[in-house]
């Protein structure tokens, strides 16, 4: 385990979603599901969508939940099995990135060309 430790460190892991963004899973059990991204870990290439993959959770009472149970919540899905959601016609393209006149770097949607963030 500790390899796999190394080796996630050593990678410079960037992702083409970001937090608040819009996307569609491609793939997996969850295939055609549209949610905003709620967290992204760039160091284990998986993002938190919303209402996606969720799993059950067998939690012990505490202060928050006095009553305990069974609670739904999402768990991480990989980058690759989400796209992101194309600003104007609302179907999955691929980011892009440009520099605009003024030096800020900006994604783009590749298929309508509209600045993403």
């Amino acid at each position: 385990m500790p390899r796999l430790k190394k080796i996630l460190e050593s990678h410079n892991n960037k992702l083409h979603v970001k937090k608040d963004d819009t996307v569609i899973v491609i793939t997996g059990k969850d295939k055609g599901k549209k949610g905003r991204v709620i967290a992204a870990y760039p160091r284990e290439n998986r993002v938190l969508v919303e209402g996606v993959n969720m799993v059950k959770k067998h939690q012990k009472p505490n202060q928050l939940n006095p009553q305990g149970g069974i609670i739904e919540k999402e768990a991480p899905i990989h980058v690759s099995n989400v796209m992101h959601v194309d600003p104007k016609s609302g179907s999955v393209t691929r980011i892009g990135y440009k520099v605009l006149d003024n030096g800020k770097k900006v994604r783009i949607a590749k298929k309508s060309g509209e600045v993403i963030d």
